[in-house]
C-alpha cells in the first residue's frame, strides 16, 4: 500500500478509535476557567437580585436579564408566551448549534422562586450577598444557581471551541412553584422546537453531601404524581347543644380514620429497585442482601419493618395518603351544615389516577363522602437509565467525585419535568452541587438560602464535563 494513502487510512481512522473508546471533544483553545467562575459569581448574584416572586412571578424581567447575558456571549435568545402567560410573565429559549450528527440535548430553569420574608433572614433575600463564600439570596438553590451553573457550561464549551455533535436547547420557564404553567405552555406552543431533542434535564436530583464530601449522586429519572382531593360531607346546621345524626362532621372523621389506616400496596418500579441495588453497598450483613433485592425483602417482617421505617424509601415504594387540612364549623356552638378535608396523595408513576380514587373509594364505604380533584395529575414518567446522558453524567461524577456512587432516584415531590416528558424524549433531574444536606434542607424554600461559592464553581465544570461527555 502507497505511503501516502496508508497514512490517509490511518489518519481517517484515528478520530474513530477515539470514539470507540469514549473520548470527549476536547476545547480548540485553552479557557479561562478562574475568570470564567469569577464572572459565574457575579452574573449568579446579580440574577438573585431579580426578584421574581411567585406569585406574580416577575419572570418577564428574569427573562430579560438572562437574554441580555446570553446576547452578550454571541447566543440570540428569545422572549416567548407573554400573551399566553399573563402581565410580567414570560419563558425564554435559545439554541446552540452542533453538527446535528446527533440529537440535541434541552437544559432547562425555572426562573420563579418562592416568596421570602427578610424579616426572618440574616441578609436581604434579594440582594445576591456575598459573605464567607457563600452567595445568599432567594433562588441560591432552587433554582437560579443551576440555571446559571448551566449557562456557564454552555459558555464554557462555546469559549473553548469544543465540537459539538448536539445542538444545546436553552429554556428557562416561568410559574414552576406554582401551577408549571410556564412548561405547560412551552411544551404545548412550542414542541416543534424540541422536536429534535433526545434528553432533556434540569432539577431534580438528590445528591447525599456530608462534610463536604459528595456520596451519593441521585440523578432524579422519575416523580411521583401530585393527586390532591378535597373530602366533603354534607349535613344539616343546627345549635351544638342539641347533637344530631345528621352531624356531617363526624362522618367525615370516620371515612378520614378509614383512609388513615388504610395502607396502600408496595410496589417496586425499576428505577426504584435500582437504587436499591446501588445503595445497598452502604451497608452490611442482612440489610445489604435485603436491599439488593427489595421486592423479596418487602415479603420478610424483619426486612419490611426496616425498609418501611424510612420515610423516603416509604414514600417511593407506594402511593401515599397525608390528611392535611380540616373545615368544620366556625362557631364551637354550631353543628356546619359541611365538613371537608384535603388530602395531599401521591401516586407512584405507573399508578392509574381511575383506579386508584375507586379503590379510595371503596376504603372509605360512604357515599355521602364526596372526593373532589384540587389539581390534574400532571403525566407519568419514569426515564430510562441505560443511555448516553445517563452514562455521561455516571461518568463525569467519578471524575470529579471518586468516592462517590451514581444512582437512580424518585421525587416525591413536583418539577416540570413531566410536562415535557410526554413529548417523548428521556427527562432526567440533576443536582451539580455539593451543597451540603443541611444548607439544603434549611435552605429551599426556608431561610437564609445560600450556596457555596466553591459549590458553584464546581458545579458549573461538572455540567460542562457532564455536556462533553454526552456528545
Amino acid at each position: 500500500m502507497p505511503l501516502l494513502r496508508r497514512s490517509l487510512l490511518l489518519s481517517c481512522a484515528f478520530p474513530l478509535a477515539l470514539a470507540a473508546q469514549g473520548r470527549a471533544p476536547v476545547p480548540r483553545q485553552p479557557i479561562d476557567w478562574p475568570a470564567l467562575e469569577r464572572e459565574g459569581v457575579t452574573i449568579l448574584r446579580d440574577y438573585l437580585r431579580v426578584n421574581s416572586t411567585n406569585p406574580p412571578g416577575n419572570e418577564l424581567e428574569a427573562a430579560r436579564f438572562l437574554r441580555d447575558f446570553l446576547a452578550k456571549q454571541g447566543i440570540e435568545a428569545q422572549i416567548l408566551d407573554t400573551a399566553e402567560l399573563g402581565p410580567g410573565r414570560a419563558n425564554l429559549y435559545a439554541r446552540v448549534k452542533g453538527n446535528g450528527s446527533k440529537r440535541a440535548i434541552a437544559l432547562v430553569q425555572h426562573m420563579d422562586v418562592v416568596p421570602a420574608t427578610a424579616s426572618t433572614w440574616s441578609t436581604p433575600p434579594f440582594a445576591g450577598t456575598l459573605r464567607d463564600g457563600f452567595v445568599y439570596g432567594r433562588g441560591a438553590l432552587d433554582m437560579k444557581s443551576e440555571g446559571i451553573a448551566q449557562l456557564m457550561a454552555v459558555v464554557a464549551l462555546k469559549r473553548g471551541g469544543v465540537p459539538l455533535t448536539r445542538d444545546l436547547v436553552i429554556i428557562a420557564n416561568a410559574d414552576e412553584e406554582l401551577g408549571s404553567t410556564g412548561a405547560l405552555t412551552f411544551a404545548d406552543k412550542h414542541a416543534d422546537l424540541l422536536r429534535d431533542v433526545e434528553f432533556l434535564f434540569t432539577e431534580g436530583g438528590s445528591n447525599s453531601v456530608r462534610n463536604d464530601t459528595l456520596r451519593v449522586r441521585g440523578i432524579g429519572v422519575s416523580e411521583k404524581r401530585t393527586f390532591w382531593q378535597r373530602l366533603t360531607v354534607r349535613g344539616t346546621p343546627s345549635h351544638g347543644s342539641r347533637p344530631t345524626k345528621d352531624n356531617p362532621v363526624p362522618r367525615l372523621v370516620a371515612a378520614l380514620d378509614r383512609l388513615a389506616r388504610y395502607e396502600t400496596p408496595l410496589h417496586v418500579t425499576p428505577g426504584v429497585d435500582r437504587y436499591f441495588r446501588d445503595i445497598s453497598r452502604e451497608y452490611s450483613g442482612e440489610r445489604a442482601r435485603w436491599l439488593q433485592n427489595v421486592s423479596r425483602a418487602l415479603e420478610d417482617p424483619r426486612a419490611r419493618e426496616w425498609i418501611l421505617s424510612d420515610l423516603y424509601w416509604n414514600a417511593i415504594l407506594r402511593n401515599t395518603i397525608s390528611l392535611t387540612g380540616l373545615q368544620g364549623s366556625n362557631k364551637t356552638n354550631v353543628i356546619p351544615p359541611e365538613a371537608s378535608a384535603e388530602v395531599d396523595i401521591r401516586l407512584l408513576p405507573d399508578q392509574d389516577p381511575d383506579s386508584v380514587l375507586a379503590t379510595l373509594k371503596a376504603v372509605v364505604a360512604d357515599t355521602a363522602v364526596k372526593f373532589t380533584p384540587l389539581i390534574t395529575p400532571k403525566a407519568p414518567f419514569e426515564s430510562a437509565t441505560n443511555t448516553d446522558f445517563f452514562r455521561a453524567v455516571e461518568r463525569a461524577s467519578r471524575e470529579h467525585d471518586p468516592g462517590a456512587f451514581v444512582t437512580s432516584t424518585m421525587m416525591t415531590g413536583a418539577t416540570d419535568r413531566p410536562m415535557y416528558r410526554r413529548l417523548g424524549f428521556q427527562v432526567y433531574g440533576v443536582d451539580p452541587f455539593r451543597a451540603n444536606d443541611v444548607d439544603r434542607q434549611q435552605g429551599v424554600h426556608g431561610n437564609d438560602e445560600r450556596i457555596a461559592v466553591a459549590s458553584f464553581t464546581s458545579g458549573i465544570r461538572f455540567l460542562y464535563d457532564v455536556l462533553r461527555y454526552v456528545q
